[in-house]
C-alpha cells in the first residue's frame, strides 16, 4: 500500500476548502500542482470515460482489479500500467497489490475538490 502524503486540493493556508478558480489568482506553486493533475487527466485513455471513470464508477470505497481494466483497452498491459502510474502520481487514485493482482480506487474527495475548484459562483441573472 502506498504511504505517500497527499495534499488536499483546493485548501488554502487558512484551511479554507475549495476556493474556486475565480476566488483569487493562483500563485505559481499552486498553478504547478494543478497543472500536474490536469496533465494526468488530459490523455484520452485516462480521461474520456476510460480508466479514471472505470475506477470512479465503483462508488465511494469501491475498487477495481487491474485484471478488469486491461481487457477494456486495445493497449498492452505495460501501457495501461503506465497510465495508472500517472494517475497515482497526480494524487487521483491509489492502489494495493494483493497476490498477483493490483486493486485501484479513487482517493476520497479528490473529484469533488477538483469540481469545486472549477466551479464559479452563479451571480444573479447569470445564465449557464
Amino acid at each position: 500500500m502506498s504511504k505517500q502524503e497527499l495534499e488536499v486540493l483546493g485548501q488554502d493556508a487558512d484551511g479554507d476548502c475549495c476556493r474556486g478558480l475565480a476566488a483569487a489568482p493562483l500563485d505559481e506553486e499552486r498553478a504547478g500542482e494543478l497543472a500536474k493533475v490536469f496533465k494526468a487527466l488530459g490523455d484520452p485513455v485516462r480521461l474520456r470515460l476510460r480508466l479514471l471513470s472505470m475506477i470512479a464508477s465503483r462508488g465511494e470505497g469501491g475498487e477495481v482489479c487491474v485484471c478488469e481494466l486491461t481487457p477494456a483497452f486495445e493497449l498492452s498491459q505495460p501501457t495501461i500500467s503506465h497510465h495508472l502510474k500517472l494517475l497515482r502520481q497526480a494524487g487521483l487514485i491509489d492502489c494495493e497489490r494483493r497476490g498477483t493482482w493490483v486493486y485501484y480506487w479513487v482517493l476520497p474527495g479528490v473529484l469533488d475538490r477538483l469540481a469545486a475548484f472549477l466551479t464559479t459562483p452563479q451571480t444573479a441573472g447569470a445564465t449557464a
